[in-house]
């Protein structure tokens, strides 16, 4: 484990690139250099996964590279003393925010959200935001309380969506087709939101949670936001990943198989070009 008094400083570092991460607007990052993106999928505190993806990444050969992850919290691997081990995720990817604080980027998801609200998530009947606290609990025992704080700090103000030159637009998920019609794509790119926007009904809530990826619903929100390729996660893929319709990509890094995306930044894509870009880790 790190020292708890160094992580502290390392989150609190990177959570001030965060806010200040070069072409971001509100909650959007607008990327301005960028010549490709490499994207992954939910992680979900799978460090070997993380490894893998920082080796592909060689972002100190690839300078105008940008990597973009995604729900990193709640996971399956725990401490035998009580609580999970996600956060170690989070731990690694502060410190690569300060090694690279313009070109590393982090999503949250709907576990992010519910973390940072304080709004139960379950699985197997299990409380995972209490799993979540057990675990920092565990790793940092008298420092897990300011620890924990900054977590919550980080995820207030992590970006909600990546656009790249090229049009293609990154998030977590998509607003059901129900939630479509209120969506209003501006309300992203303010830098505080509403409690009710963080919770169902809400903005925030809308874009992390959704499952329709019909095509009818995916072309409709593209049309919304202005942008032609959608990446995002959220939704479980057997196979690593899932092309649920002719213009968006859904990556899962949970396990293995996992995929990540590899995709241009600068130059026009066709349907099939976006396609191509989908590798497995």
């Amino acid at each position: 484990m790190p020292d708890p008094e160094k992580l502290l400083q390392t989150i609190r570092k990177a959570t001030g690139y965060s806010r200040t991460t070069p072409g971001r607007r509100g909650r959007v990052v607008h990327l301005l250099d960028a010549t490709e993106v490499l994207a992954t999928g939910d992680l979900h505190g799978n460090i070997a996964n993380f490894q893998r993806i920082l080796r592909l990444a060689e972002l100190d050969r690839h300078p105008r590279r940008h990597l973009v992850m995604q729900e990193l919290i709640h996971g399956k691997f725990t401490y035998g003393e009580g609580g999970e081990k996600s956060h170690q995720a989070v731990d690694l990817w502060c410190a690569l925010k300060c090694q690279f604080p313009t070109h590393v980027h982090y999503l949250p998801g709907n576990h992010e959200l519910s973390q940072w609200t304080n709004r139960l998530i379950g699985k197997n009947d299990q409380d995972l935001n209490a799993n979540f606290r057990d675990g920092v609990r565990t790793a940092y025992g008298s420092h897990a309380d300011a620890v924990y704080a900054a977590y919550l700090e980080l995820f207030a103000v992590l970006p909600l969506a990546i656009r790249t030159p090229n049009r293609v637009f990154l998030s977590h998920s998509l607003p059901s087709a129900g939630a479509l019609p209120q969506f209003d794509p501006n309300q992203l790119e303010r830098s505080e939101h509403e409690p009710s926007e963080l919770a169902p009904g809400g903005l925030v809530y809308a874009l992390v949670w959704g499952r329709d990826t019909s095509a009818d619903n995916a072309t409709n929100f593209l049309c919304k936001i202005d942008a032609d390729w959608l990446i995002t996660g959220h939704i479980p893929c057997e196979k690593g990943f899932m092309v649920p319709n002719e213009r968006q990509i859904i990556l899962d890094c949970m396990s293995s198989p996992a995929a990540y995306c590899l995709v241009p930044a600068d130059s026009p894509l066709t349907q099939s070009a976006f396609a191509a870009t989908v590798k497995l880790l």
